[in-house]
C-alpha cells in the first residue's frame, strides 16, 4: 500500500484527479472521459495504469474504496514531511536558500539572483519525470502548486536547461538524477 505522500504526488496530475473523481461514481469508461478531458486516449490510459499501480483503482477501472479506507486509517499514523520542498539531496548551502524563499512547500518569492534562481529551479524540476512528455496545462499546474506565476517558473525552467519545450510538449532534460520523490 503506497503511503499518502505517494498517494497525493499521483493524483497531483489533472488528468489523473479526472479518472479518480469519475472513478469515485463506478467504473471509468475510458474513451468518453478523454473527449470529456478534451485529452488523448493514451493520456486517460496512463493515468489509469497510475492509479491501478497504486492501488486506487480495481480491475474494472471503478475506485476501490477499501485501498482509501486503508490509506485513511494510515493518516493518524503517517509522519509529516520533515521538511517540505527542503527534503532532498541538498548541500546545506542549497538548502538554506530553499529556506529563504520556501514556505513550506510554497515559493513564496522567486529569486532575482540568478544563481539562487538556479536552486530553486532544481528543485523545481525534480516535480518531472525523467522520459515523461508533459503538456502544457500539466506544466502549469504542478508549477502553480508552488508559486501563481508559473508561467514565469516554467521560462526559467526552459530557459535554464532544466525542461525543453516543442510543438507545446515539455520534458526533463536537466537537474540532478536523484529525485526527491
Amino acid at each position: 500500500m503506497p503511503t499518502p505522500a505517494e498517494v497525493l504526488r499521483a493524483v497531483a496530475d489533472p488528468v489523473r484527479l479526472a479518472v479518480l473523481g469519475h472513478a469515485a461514481t463506478g467504473p471509468v469508461d475510458v474513451d468518453a472521459l478523454a473527449a470529456s478531458l478534451g485529452v488523448a486516449t493514451r493520456d486517460v490510459l496512463s493515468a489509469v495504469g497510475r492509479l491501478r499501480g497504486i492501488g486506487l483503482l480495481r480491475d474494472d477501472l471503478a475506485l476501490d474504496t477499501g485501498a482509501l479506507r486503508q490509506l485513511g486509517a494510515a493518516l493518524p499514523s503517517a509522519e509529516p514531511p520533515s521538511a517540505g520542498a527542503l527534503a532532498g539531496p541538498w548541500t546545506d548551502e542549497e538548502g538554506e536558500v530553499l529556506a529563504r524563499f520556501f514556505s513550506g512547500d510554497r515559493l513564496h518569492t522567486i529569486p532575482t539572483n540568478r544563481n539562487k534562481r538556479l536552486v530553486v529551479l532544481e528543485r523545481l524540476a525534480q516535480e518531472f519525470e525523467l522520459g515523461v512528455r508533459y503538456q502544457e496545462r500539466q506544466v502549469n499546474f504542478t508549477l502553480q502548486l508552488f508559486h501563481p506565476d508559473y508561467a514565469a517558473l516554467r521560462r526559467y525552467l526552459v530557459d535554464e536547461g532544466f525542461l525543453t519545450r516543442a510543438d507545446g510538449v515539455y520534458w526533463r532534460t536537466g537537474g540532478r538524477v536523484d529525485q526527491l520523490r
